[in-house]
């Protein structure tokens, strides 16, 4: 099993088949599945299937981020593009969990990830902008609004405005640096 990290607190792992009960419990919360502007409500057949027909796709990849032993989240890399060297990032950590700084620790480590093992250049993401905390870790990483797209995301009977956020490799290693 292959571990991205492994803090005494906090583990980001791979995915594994496993692990579908735990990401099945999540796309079944509508307030949870909201925020990732998709459906809920899938069921554990149809999430194994996406798992099987996604395990050997170059365009994807998923972590686990687990607390203590008990798993609190998912970290994914999406539409992963190796020509133009840019993806797209989305995190969800369960309710009870957030607030704790889990999603940064899990956010920082998958676009390190994304620069440093898959050689990106550009990490992006789509965020409702009424998710005040989420914009705010966003940010706090280094990400930056690029722009405001209109009633974007249908979710919860209504659309959505969000924000565009991206970071670029250079901004990352610069801020990176000034850290240290």
């Amino acid at each position: 099993m292959t571990t991205l990290t492994n803090e005494p607190t906090m583990k980001i792992r791979v995915l594994e088949r496993t692990d579908l009960k735990n990401i099945h419990i999540i796309n079944n919360k509508a307030e949870t599945m909201r925020l990732w502007f998709e459906e809920p409500y899938e069921s554990l057949d149809e999430l194994t299937s996406l798992y099987d027909k996604h395990i050997h796709d170059n365009t994807e990849r998923s972590f686990v981020i687990e607390a203590n032993d008990t798993f609190i989240g998912i970290v994914e890399l999406m539409s992963i593009d190796y020509i133009h060297r840019t993806c797209e990032i989305q995190i969800i950590i369960i309710s009870g969990f957030s607030g704790k700084g889990y999603a940064q620790k899990a956010l920082k480590t998958g676009v390190d990830y994304a620069f440093n093992t898959l050689n990106m250049h550009k990490v992006y993401l789509w965020v409702d902008i009424d998710n005040a905390p989420a914009v705010h870790i966003y940010k706090k990483l280094g990400f930056k609004i690029e722009g405001t797209i209109k009633e974007q995301f249908f979710a919860g009977g209504r659309y959505h405005d969000s924000y565009f956020m991206g970071i670029l490799k250079s901004e990352y290693t610069q801020r990176e640096k000034a850290i240290k």
